[in-house]
């Protein structure tokens, strides 16, 4: 599951949010019952007592909640949301990038089939090339949500997920990321850490937060899952464009992704 569907991160500024007091579908006061339940759940599950203590203080956060309830679809069309994430800068920025990691890309490439451009593009566009990842606790953000009646089994489940992450050493207990629980420079829900992350770099652990190799390997790893075919267009109507809205199912966002991704593979 992948959490860019929330749009989260850059994309705040296309989404209305409803008010606080309206959101709420449970009562805050029964949060911390429910968390010594899942707890216990998580060590049922063989989550051991040291990553469970991560939630230890963990609060409901009803703005958090808002945020998820208030969600609307992009209002903005493609030309118009384009136009803004596929600037200057970021091109500039995404062809300095592609030469400085032009060996990692060719690693990249060998190994999954997926080209330097279309990653540039999802890391651009998500964070801002890992310059904006959030700011938001992400077990707070997830146990509001595991919390919270929407959509409450999904993350009790990318909650359980992000425990593992803490088990395993490939994330912190005081980790960071957008509201509804996204984390790293492409912005995977803990799900898809668990699935798709690849330790690139050698070093023994899978860090999407500050191993630029892991990161650019681990979105490769992703769309090579979902049936990425090598050397084939990634054009609005193709195979590739199909994976690529397995990123984020937003037409608006996922032909960005493919524009800025041509540009790049063009030179511009």
């Amino acid at each position: 599951m992948r959490a860019n569907m929330y749009f989260a991160g850059l994309i705040f500024c296309l989404l209305w949010f409803a008010p606080v007091e309206a959101a709420t579908c449970r009562d805050p006061a029964g949060f911390d019952a429910w968390l010594a339940d899942f707890k216990g759940q998580a060590a049922a599950n063989g989550i051991s007592a040291s990553a469970i203590s991560a939630l230890d203080g963990v609060a409901f956060d009803p703005g958090i909640v808002a945020k998820d309830h208030g969600q609307h679809v992009f209002r903005q069309s493609f030309e118009q949301f384009s136009s803004r994430m596929v600037n200057s800068y970021r091109l500039h920025k995404g062809h300095a990038l592609i030469k400085q990691y032009a060996p990692t890309f060719a690693r990249i490439e060998q190994d999954y089939g997926v080209p330097a451009p279309v990653i540039v593009a999802i890391w651009g566009l998500e964070t801002d090339f890992g310059a904006v990842t959030g700011n938001t606790p992400t077990l707070r953000a997830l146990a509001t949500l595991a919390y919270d009646c929407r959509r409450s089994d999904m993350f009790q489940a990318e909650l359980m997920d992000a425990l593992k992450l803490i088990q395993r050493g490939d994330l912190s207990a005081d980790a960071r990321g957008a509201w509804a629980g996204e984390v790293g420079q492409t912005q995977f829900m803990p799900s898809s850490y668990l699935k798709f992350a690849v330790d690139f770099d050698g070093t023994g652990r899978c860090d999407l937060l500050h191993s630029v190799p892991d990161v650019l390997a681990s979105t490769a790893n992703f769309l090579r899952s979902y049936g990425w075919q090598r050397g084939g267009s990634w054009a609005p109507g193709s195979a590739n464009f199909a994976v690529i809205k397995e990123w984020n199912k937003a037409d608006v966002y996922s032909q960005t992704i493919a524009y800025f991704a041509t540009r790049l593979a063009g030179g511009e």
